[in-house]
This record gives structure tokens, C-alpha cells and sequence, in this order.
């Protein structure tokens, strides 16, 4: 028994010096509050306070429980069995300069609800998962050649209750599955779980790292969710901001009275842009601590994937509004920042190299993906935001200008290997009046939805992982609000229904096209045929996969006038079939059959040969798959 308690206390001493030197990735299971015994263990680091007390309802608030500091880690411990699971409690500290304030517990793994933020005693029901399989195909498949389909979804705004409180996890589970099971998506991403105090935040400017947001539900709940996805064979996705936190008093802003999660140098800790504190991500015990919450969210909810937001703000220093200064090499990039990346990418991958690591950044002067030893970051896969920002520009455009910006939707061909990355259109794009996707679309109704399918379309045939904002899935009007539920009415709409219905048989026919993802990591994957038809502004262009016969043709019509007899050539000669058609009538447009079947003919177009003869819908798309070819001539 003495060795037993001998070991513990080394354990325990370990863990200290390891959090101290940034090596310490499971700080989550000493720091906070811990069942020991027949009571509870209260660690909290604030080396520099003159006193901490544990406060709760098991002792009405009052100071009568000091906790005792080890000089050595800053680390103030007390043992109690006063407290019981359930139990609301803070840290009562005496900050440097003397101020006594209320301070949450910074590795808390459950809060009281809003508006209040004390810390509540949780335990983890002990889960036996079932998600043996799904996990066990995850580590023998290629992510970068496999599709990837992500439905990017806010947890309390997606549906709400007649009452108007949102759906909890539990309610989600129920419903959200079987719908991203119908609507064919391989992935589903949420905006940040973690628990915040203002959803006008989106959960961007979080206080407890540890804490899936009471707001949503019980972490067992999500548990749940987590693993009826993976029964469903529907990933799961995290967003997560180890850039910056909530800059309320009694969080983490300042927890001893001075710099302890923050800069020092006041510039760098303000992050004017958010109102929000920036971590300084170059102390080692921030660095345990934040790298500790990544692998807490990945082990205790098995998730597949963890988006990083703000990259950009961590890794320069002149990201921000207002005054900054260079780093010792005078340039502007935020040295502590990169190499924090670097760490956390290479802890994750070491110990679970299936889960996805993915950035949100919008520059190009860092590389983010890839091997860590060329430089990069180390991420799996980035956002793309400049093909985000181009493509809705030129789909927002009337038509009768875009033969003079006809670069915005193919510049992205140039550098589209750079980085593996996502296409995102992202809650961020249908807020704060920028309009919704549909809205965007330029014309009456009609053409707006005739415009929205022809951009799904570009999506899904573009290379890279595709990701969708929810709402946008049936062409919503309104713009995304945070505090209310999605406008589910509008499939009452014969519109909106047939876009719904659009989406869901076009994610199925990307899940079904090897052509898609199958070569996506290689400028193999596409060949350009026609990307200079700027004049009728016609895109064409092939999408292949591994066999030489695996091959689609995509013709994309940016104009409202209807090609008839539109020539392109093709790289062998034969028979090619349509098998997608945006103006169908099932998907709201008025065709009633496809195109027949084109047969090629020898004649030269470009660097090829052959050439087919076929019609292109206005603002349509069509595809092409090879029916018989004879691949020997070319």
C-alpha cells in the first residue's frame, strides 16, 4: 500500500516537471479536479498567485479550503471529501498585485450552464465503444484517396425545438445521422463544442478546453453521437481555436494577476481583430496545456479529425489590427507560433496518425501540409481559401462580364497541388451580409438555382475535399443566424426540394466516381481540355482515376445561353455518354432526357485528334464518362 501511494506521488511529481518543460501532452489527468478515494483531488496552476481557495457549493463559497503551492510548478493542490459529482466549484485567487477574484478551473471537463461558468464535478461513464470496425478501416485507408465529402454544421442552430431551444447531442443523434446518411456525406464537421459563454462567438472564443459546452449536451452524449456516426460510416470533425481565448475576467485572461497563458508583451496579447486574449504559444506549459486539450478531444470522444481555426493569426505576427513588431530576424512571422504548430502535429500524428489534422488558413507564404522536415506545418489538409474567395466572386458576377474574369475559376488550376486541400464554402461566407450562397447567385430565382447546382457541380469535380455549410445543401435564402434554427420550411418550396434532392444524388455521384479522388494527390488527376473559351465562357475539362478507360469529361456552361453543337475535343476515339446533367427536370431545371450518346469524330481540336459534338445547357453542367473507346489510338 505504501508503494502503491509512493508511486503516486513520483507519478504525480513527473507530471509536474513534464508540464513545466511543454512534454507533458495528458496534463488533463493531474490539473483540475480528480476522484481520489473517497473525495476529490483540486490542482490548479497560478504560479505567481499569493493564495488559492477551493470554493463550491459543498462549502457554500466560503474561504475555509487553502490550497497548499509547490514553489517548484506553480501548481496549488488541495485534497477534500467534502465535494460530490454534480458539485459547482471555482478558484478563489489572490492574484499578484493583491486583487481577490473568482477564477473557472482552466482543465474543468464540464461547466454550469450559461449565463453562469463555474466548473461542475463530472465523471466520465465508463464506455465500452462499438466502433471497432469503423476505426480499423480508418487505419488502412488513404485519406488523400478517398473521397471526402464534409457537411459543416453550428449544433445549436441546425434544428431547434418548437420552443425555440436548440437540439441537444442526443436529439442530433437521432435525427442529424440518418439525414447525412440520406444526403450521401462522408463527414460531418462541427463549429467548436468547447465550452463558451456567448454564442454570438460561434464557440470561437472558448474558456474551457476540456468541456464539451453544457449548452449542447453531456460529453457521454456526444460519445454517443460520435459512435452511431461511425456505425453509420460518417466521420467526425472538430473545429478547435488554440490561437485565442474568451478575454472574460474570471477565465483565463490573466489567472495570477500576470502574463501566465498570454504574452507578455501587451501588443501581442491583445487580439484586436476578435476582442480576444492570443495565447503564447511559445511557453512550455501553454504548449502542454493546449496539446493536452487536442488529444483529450481526440481519445475521450474518438474523433477522426481536428480542424485548426485562425491559423494565420498564430504564425504572423502583423495578422492582427494594430501595432506589431518583428521577431528577432526581423521579419513577421510569429516564430513561437509556427513551431507550436510543428509540435502539435507531430505529438498527434505519433500517437494516433489517422486522425486529420486541418488548418484554416488563408495565406500562401507558409506551406501548411506535408512532411514537417520540408518545412511545412505539418497539417493533412488546408482550407483553400483563395479558391473560395474567387469562385463565389465570379458565380456572384453577371454573366455578361465573366468572359473578362474567366481566371477566377481556373487560376486555381496552377496551384492546386501546392497543398492538400479542402474547398470550403463555410459558414463564414453566409454571415455578417455577405448573403447566402443563393442569394449570391446572380438573376431571377430560377437562374439562381440553375447557378447554385452548376456550382455544387464545380465543387465535387474540382480537385480537393469538398466541404458545405448546412442550409446551403437547399439553396437557403436567408443568411446563417446563430440563435435560431435553419429555415427547414422552405422544402416546401418545389425548389428548394429539387436542390435538396440535387445535392444529395450529386454527393453520391462523387462518392462513385474513383475519377474524383482516386489520382487526387497527383496532376494526374485532370487533364485541362479547354480552359481558354473565355468568349462563350465554356470550361472543359477530363478527371481521372487509375485505369486508362476511368475518365470523366466535365463541361461547364457560365452563361445563360445554351450551347448547341458545342465541340471539344476528346483524347480517344468513340462512344461518350452523358451521365450528369444539372437542368434535369427532377432537379429543378426542364430537361426531360439527356443528351444522346456522342460518337467521336477524327478532327483536330488543340493537341487532340477527336473530337464529339454535344449540347450544353445554359449556366448548366454536363459530364461525360467514355461508353466504348479504343485507348490504343490517341
Amino acid at each position: 500500500m505504501k508503494n502503491d501511494k509512493q508511486d503516486g506521488m513520483q507519478q504525480v511529481e513527473d507530471a509536474k516537471k513534464t508540464f513545466l518543460s511543454g512534454e507533458n501532452f495528458y496534463t488533463h489527468h493531474f490539473l483540475g479536479a480528480h476522484q481520489v478515494e473517497e473525495g476529490y483531488v483540486f490542482r490548479v496552476w497560478a504560479p505567481n498567485a499569493l493564495s488559492v481557495f477551493l470554493v463550491g457549493d459543498f462549502n457554500a463559497w466560503q474561504n475555509d479550503l487553502p490550497m497548499e503551492k509547490d514553489d517548484a510548478s506553480g501548481i496549488w493542490q488541495i485534497y477534500t471529501d467534502l465535494a460530490n459529482e454534480g458539485d459547482l466549484y471555482k478558484f478563489k485567487v489572490t492574484q499578484a498585485n493583491g486583487r481577490e477574484i473568482l477564477k473557472i478551473d482552466p482543465f474543468a471537463v464540464r461547466f454550469e450552464k450559461r449565463p453562469g461558468d463555474a466548473a461542475e464535478l463530472y465523471q466520465f461513464p465508463e464506455k465500452k465503444w462499438k466502433d471497432g470496425l469503423w476505426r480499423g478501416r480508418s487505419k488502412r485507408s488513404n485519406h488523400f484517396k478517398r473521397p471526402m465529402n464534409i457537411y459543416e454544421i453550428h449544433a445549436s442552430s441546425w434544428k431547434q425545438h418548437e420552443d425555440g431551444t436548440p437540439y441537444s447531442l442526443a436529439d442530433l443523434t437521432e435525427e442529424l445521422i440518418p439525414y447525412l446518411v440520406e444526403m450521401n456525406y462522408t463527414h460531418v464537421e462541427f463549429m467548436p463544442l468547447m465550452e463558451h459563454p456567448l454564442g454570438r462567438s460561434w464557440g470561437y472564443q472558448l474558456i474551457g478546453y476540456f468541456a464539451l459546452s453544457s449548452y449542447y449536451g453531456t460529453p457521454a452524449q456526444f460519445q454517443d453521437f460520435v459512435e452511431a456516426c461511425h456505425l453509420n460510416n460518417i466521420g467526425v470533425f472538430v473545429d478547435w481555436v488554440p490561437g485565442h481565448y474568451c478575454i472574460n475576467d474570471d477565465t483565463l485572461p490573466y489567472y495570477d494577476g500576470t502574463p501566465q497563458f498570454e504574452y507578455i508583451d501587451p501588443d501581442r496579447a491583445k487580439n484586436n481583430r476578435w476582442g480576444s486574449i492570443n495565447f503564447d504559444l511559445g511557453k512550455p506549459q501553454v504548449q502542454s496545456f493546449l496539446i493536452s486539450s487536442a488529444m483529450f478531444w481526440i481519445e475521450m470522444f474518438h474523433i477522426d479529425g481536428i480542424r485548426v481555426d485562425a491559423v494565420s493569426s498564430m504564425i504572423y505576427r502583423d495578422y492582427d489590427d494594430g501595432p506589431w513588431t518583428p521577431n528577432h530576424e526581423g521579419g513577421n512571422r510569429n516564430l513561437e507560433g509556427y513551431y507550436f504548430l510543428q509540435k502539435l502535429n507531430a505529438v498527434v500524428k505519433l500517437a494516433h496518425p489517422n486522425v486529420l489534422m486541418i488548418a484554416e488558413e488563408s495565406s500562401s507564404e507558409t506551406p501548411v501540409t506535408g512532411l514537417i522536415e520540408s518545412g511545412s506545418l505539418g497539417f493533412d489538409f488546408k482550407w483553400n481559401m483563395g479558391w473560395m474567395n474567387d469562385v463565389l466572386r465570379f458565380y456572384e458576377m453577371d454573366p455578361i462580364y465573366r468572359k473578362d474574369h474567366f481566371n477566377l475559376i481556373t487560376f486555381s488550376f496552377m496551384y492546386m497541388m501546392q497543398e492538400n486541400f479542402i474547398l470550403p464554402l463555410s459558414h463564414d461566407e453566409v454571415v455578417h451580409g455577405k448573403k447566402s450562397l443563393m442569394h449570391k447567385m446572380w438573376g431571377d430565382r430560377y437562374k439562381q438555382f440553375a447557378q447554385l447546382r452548376n456550382l455544387y457541380t464545380y465543387l465535387m469535380v474540382h480537385p480537393g475535399k469538398k466541404l458545405l455549410f448546412m442550409g446551403s445543401e437547399w439553396g437557403q435564402f436567408l443568411e446563417w443566424k446563430f440563435d435560431e434554427g435553419l429555415e427547414w420550411v422552405d422544402l416546401n418550396e418545389p425548389l428548394n426540394h429539387s436542390m435538396q434532392s440535387f445535392t444529395a444524388e450529386l454527393n453520391d455521384f462523387y462518392k462513385n466516381q474513383p475519377a474524383l479522388w482516386e489520382l487526387e494527390d497527383s496532376y494526374d488527376t485532370i487533364e485541362i481540355i479547354d480552359a481558354d473559351n473565355t468568349e462563350e465562357s465554356v470550361l472543359t475539362f477530363m478527371r481521372k482515376g487509375k485505369r486508362k478507360k476511368d475518365f470523366l469529361i466535365v463541361i461547364l456552361n457560365m452563361t445563360p445561353i445554351e450551347r448547341r453543337d458545342f465541340t471539344i475535343g476528346v483524347p480517344y476515339p468513340g462512344k461518350y455518354k452523358e451521365i450528369w446533367n444539372t437542368e434535369m427536370q427532377k432537379f429543378g431545371g426542364t430537361w426531360t432526357k439527356h443528351n444522346e450518346a456522342c460518337q467521336s469524330e477524327p478532327f483536330e481540336f488543340k493537341e487532340y485528334s477527336q473530337v464529339i459534338k454535344t449540347t450544353v445547357p445554359a449556366l448548366g453542367v454536363i459530364i461525360l464518362k467514355p461508353e466504348s473507346i479504343n485507348t490504343r489510338k490517341r
